[in-house]
């Protein structure tokens, strides 16, 4: 009986010590696939502009897309439904961008004055808005910068405004205001005074004949689709390279920390081993939650005007919120600070019901109650797809913005129509702002806010359906 009792006693503590080691195993295997998603959240701006600058130099030579490292492109069309490599593309403005790496030379960008809204971002690698220039900017009378890698140690020119960057890999991003088809000679003048050139040859005179890139027909891609169809090692292993010449800075030092447990980190090796058995299943179910998780996880930056909602400070300069750095590359790469723009979206009426393309909306603006705006500010509303793409469309109307040819009602206010088919009455034809049959979304773009947007005494106006 003894023995028999001992049995027993020896099996209870067994099975007592399986289930603590299945429970810690389990533990364990939480706490490192939470790693792996911060490791994830971390890195992925980084390995989207990454890919944005791999595809958008992916040519010999400049075209009005495309340019090799170190050299600016302008596009000369306003958007249209075609342009799939940066999603919520506005349609105000035109583009000059180039893609910089600073390893071996700083360069120089001459951004002119002009006579309407033109504003540069010069953000770093892991999208950071480390200066604004012109519009928006706190001093629009600078116009030369010398943009300097994080291991430049070289003079700085007295007639030159530095712009030290953290990271190697750079984006220059300007927006020129276009007031149409019929403007965009001019913004075309303004384009062409813009200089980008390596600081010896602005200092010595001499001319800068950049070098011919080269085509990869591998990077011939979509950079958001690229990225989020990366398997893990790939992922990492890109992350951990671009972090050697990008490092991370000094307040990322405890995150950098924690992700280096999972082989993440400059210059380390991401086994993909360490994900476990079921390690391809759990990772396609994080990347397919990954935006409504990033969503969740940034409330606290999230403004409400009506049933319009934006996110706020701190976007553009992030500090160490990398979920909300991540969510936001992942829905707009590339938004401005606040104080340049603002981004309102919504995709619900004023009863909360989500929008419907078989349904017709309208959006009404009392009499002086259109966005109000600083300066050379503007606004915009624009319709998107599920995809976070311009609607395509039979009359090529993307948006309605302050500079439209409208028809305001009697009373002075002003009625946009929302629908899929042009509007019966003939008089409305240019407030139409055509959507999609299904699911769709709008954003509000206001450019140079007031402090009345800000601080929320200025609210846009819901969006009714249609009777």
């Amino acid at each position: 009986m003894k023995k028999i009792t001992k049995l027993l006693c020896l099996l209870l503590v067994v099975m007592l010590v399986s289930g603590c080691s299945a429970s810690n195993r389990e533990t364990k295997e939480q706490s490192q696939w939470e790693t792996i998603y911060d490791a994830y959240v971390y890195t992925f701006p980084l390995v989207l502009v990454n890919a944005t600058m791999e595809k958008m130099t992916n040519t010999v030579e400049p075209t009005t897309t495309q340019a090799p490292v170190n050299q600016l492109f302008h596009s000369h069309n306003l958007a249209n439904a075609s342009a799939k490599d940066v999603v919520t593309l506005n349609t105000d403005t035109l583009y000059s961008q180039a893609f910089l790496d600073l390893s071996e030379t700083a360069m120089v960008f001459v951004m002119p004055k002009a006579d309407r809204f033109c504003s540069g971002e010069i953000m770093d690698g892991f999208t950071n808005a480390v200066k604004i220039t012109g519009s928006g900017s706190d001093n629009s009378d600078q116009t030369a910068f010398l943009i300097t890698g994080p291991n430049y140690s070289g003079e700085i020119p007295n007639n030159l405004t530095q712009v030290a960057m953290p990271t190697n890999m750079t984006w220059i991003l300007c927006r020129v205001l276009s007031y149409g088809e019929a403007d965009l000679a001019n913004v075309y003048a303004i384009q062409n005074k813009m200089q980008l050139l390596p600081l010896a040859n602005y200092l010595s005179g001499e001319a800068y004949i950049p070098a011919k890139g080269s085509y990869d027909e591998s990077e011939n891609f979509i950079p958001i689709e690229h990225v989020l169809q990366m398997s893990p090692a790939e992922f990492f292993n890109t992350a951990n390279q671009l972090m050697v010449a990008n490092p991370p800075v000094n307040a990322d030092q405890a995150m950098i920390e924690k992700i280096s447990a999972v082989g993440v980190g400059p210059g380390l090796k991401f086994d993909e081993a360490i994900l476990g058995d079921s390690g391809q299943e759990d990772w396609t179910e994080m990347i397919n939650s990954l935006s409504t998780t990033l969503f969740n996880d940034s409330q606290d930056f999230l403004v409400q005007m009506n049933n319009w909602r934006f996110f706020g400070e701190p976007v553009a300069e992030f500090g160490t919120e990398y979920d909300y750095r991540a969510l936001i590359a992942l829905n707009g790469l590339a938004a401005n600070p606040v104080s340049v723009a603002i981004y309102p979206n919504t995709n619900t009426d004023s009863d909360g019901v989500t929008f419907d393309g078989t349904n017709n909306y309208v959006i009404h603006f009392d009499k002086d109650q259109l966005p109000p705006t600083k300066d050379t500010g503007f606004w915009s509303i624009t319709a998107y797809d599920s995809n976070n793409f311009l609607i395509d469309n039979p009359i090529n109307r993307y948006s309605i913005n302050d500079r439209s040819t409208v028809t305001y009602n009697q009373d002075g206010s002003l009625d946009l129509l929302l629908q899929t088919q042009a509007p019966a009455d003939a008089t409305m034809a240019n407030n139409w702002l055509p959507i999609s049959a299904d699911n769709f979304h709008l954003y509000l773009r206001i450019y140079l806010p007031q402090e009345s947007v800000l601080n929320g005494t200025w609210q846009p106006p819901t969006i009714k359906k249609a009777e």
